[in-house]
């Protein structure tokens, strides 16, 4: 791609921190992001109590995508039934990283997603000095973050 990897870490190192926070937090850089289900049903229902506890509503967009998106909010999260009609797979390397207001909304929303039969994949705490995350694993195996910025 022809990106100076070293350049670019040491550019983000020096962008002051509040700025990288106001970026992500705008949801300008994602749309919408999309994870597999083979049963879109039980994935609608743990989605839809797990991602409501964030103020998230979900909406159909056809027979076989959910998405969910925050009243104001420019992005969404979908699940789907794979357009190709094979088996939904979890990619290995692939995560989704959701934002929420405080360390005690990750700590929330890890009780609730563990409550909804979610797999632990590191429990909520400080991983750098900024970030502040808890991992899980959904019904189908998809790995996600739900993480506060400091």
């Amino acid at each position: 791609y022809g990106i100076d990897l070293k350049l670019e870490l040491r550019y983000w190192n020096k962008v002051k921190h509040i700025k990288f926070k106001e970026i992500l937090m705008k949801g300008k850089l994602i749309g919408y992001v999309t994870v597999g289900t083979n049963d879109l049903n039980r994935a609608k229902q743990f989605y839809d109590t797990l991602l409501g506890e964030l103020g998230a509503v979900s909406f159909p967009a056809n027979d076989r995508i959910v998405l969910w998106r925050v009243d104001g909010g420019s992005s969404m999260f979908a699940v789907a039934k794979p357009f190709d009609e094979k088996a939904a797979s979890v990619g290995n390397g692939n995560m989704v990283a959701l934002p929420v207001d405080s360390k005690e909304q990750v700590d929330a929303i890890y009780a609730k997603a563990m409550e909804l039969g979610a797999t632990d994949e590191g429990p909520p705490g400080e991983r750098i000095p900024t970030f502040y995350g808890a991992y899980i694993r959904d019904l189908d195996g998809n790995k996600l973050v739900f993480y506060n910025l400091k």
